[in-house]
């Protein structure tokens, strides 16, 4: 317990039999819960994470069954709320809760399918959400996230500052040392891509995976719809900015070089998340600033894509001429490539600046 509340920790892992135990040794005492989920590792993961179950003993709460029963012709939007919370598991990838007691501090999740990094938090936060943990962290299983730093991380979320907190490993002044120039660029990338399709456009360490989230945001999306591959922090953002969650970055230290080994090829990664975000940019304009409530930035947004539309064509006939020697472009031709490419850029601008004061608010500095 920490201020009264319970707290979990999700922890991802996938053969990671050597570096499993240095987190485990390492995991505060004021954590309540340890979920590790092995996503079907081909190594010793799973009975490593069982050696510890009662190494770390007991946990001081019990899962908790709050689960309330409405009733009546009125509360049928509650009763179905409730049905689909019941059925949920059945949503996610096929997995077996290794034997062990309720009261367990350590408790085993093993997949019986490769899901992925996102598959794996997900089902960890499923089993938090139904246990009523009020703040679940997430921390890597294969060391590279400082336990020292856990408290900095959970704070805000237990102090009802944010619905999600991420560390944010840029802002540390050893980040352009320490972290590998590959990966440091790709994260910039991806972090960009995730302003403008998230909607928080002040989160730039946005692939940093040491984070907390508070038991109403677990309620708030569908767990079993979460991106399952390298792209979950990026589409569980989305998520957060359609829900209206509001999001805190803490300064953490980047932790390289101490037996992990990476599987996250970035050049790999990159073109299915920026797909990812690609789409999920235009679901989070049509559910919130159409379905929800609507906003003259969906107008202008949508606005800016037809007029780019337009414009491809016209490129492509004027910009073979410009090389050819003797051929000319035509005067009308570049008045509409320049008309349609400044109203293109105007629309996008202006469209952007509301999208940025309208998501001040879920941004906590």
């Amino acid at each position: 317990m920490y201020k009264n509340q319970s707290i979990a920790v999700v922890i991802p892992a996938y053969n990671e039999e050597v570096q499993l135990p240095l987190v485990l040794n390492t995991i505060p005492l004021f954590v309540d819960r340890i979920i590790v989920v092995d996503d079907c590792s081909k190594d010793q993961t799973t009975e490593i994470a069982e050696q510890f179950r009662k190494k770390l003993g007991k946990s001081i709460i019990a899962v908790q069954n709050n689960e309330k029963k409405p009733e009546g012709i009125y509360n049928q939007a509650n009763i179905l709320i409730e049905k689909l919370k019941r059925t949920e598991l059945e949503s996610f990838a096929a997995s077996e809760n290794r034997e062990g007691e309720a009261d367990d501090r350590l408790i085993t999740i093993r997949m019986l399918t490769n899901t992925g990094v996102g598959g794996a938090i997900a089902r960890g936060y499923k089993w938090c959400k139904d246990a009523n943990i009020d703040c679940v962290a997430v921390m890597a299983g294969d060391g590279q996230m400082d336990p020292e730093e856990l408290e900095s991380i959970i704070l805000p979320v237990l102090e009802k500052q944010a619905d999600y907190v991420k560390g944010n490993r840029l802002m540390h002044k050893s980040a352009p040392y320490l972290i590998p120039k590959t990966r440091f660029w790709g994260n910039s990338v991806l972090s960009i891509l995730t302003k403008i399709a998230s909607g928080y456009w002040y989160v730039s360490d946005t692939q940093c995976g040491y984070t907390a989230i508070s038991a109403d945001a677990l309620e708030a999306i569908e767990l079993h719809k979460i991106y399952k591959r390298y792209g979950m922090p990026n589409d569980l953002l989305v998520k957060l900015n359609i829900c209206y969650c509001k999001v805190k970055e803490v300064t953490i230290k980047p932790v390289y070089h101490i037996g992990e080994k990476s599987k996250m090829r970035p050049l790999k990664v990159i073109p299915p998340i920026s797909w990812l975000l690609f789409k999920s940019f235009f679901k989070r304009l049509w559910t919130k600033y159409l379905y929800r409530s609507f906003h003259p930035l969906f107008i202008l947004y949508h606005l800016g894509s037809a007029l780019f539309i337009a414009l491809i064509p016209f490129l492509i006939y004027m910009i073979p001429l410009v090389f050819l020697p003797g051929r000319q472009v035509s005067n009308s031709i570049m008045f509409i490539v320049l008309f349609l490419s400044i109203s293109c850029l105007q629309s996008v601008l202006f469209a952007m600046w509301m999208d940025i004061q309208d998501n001040e608010r879920l941004y906590v500095k």
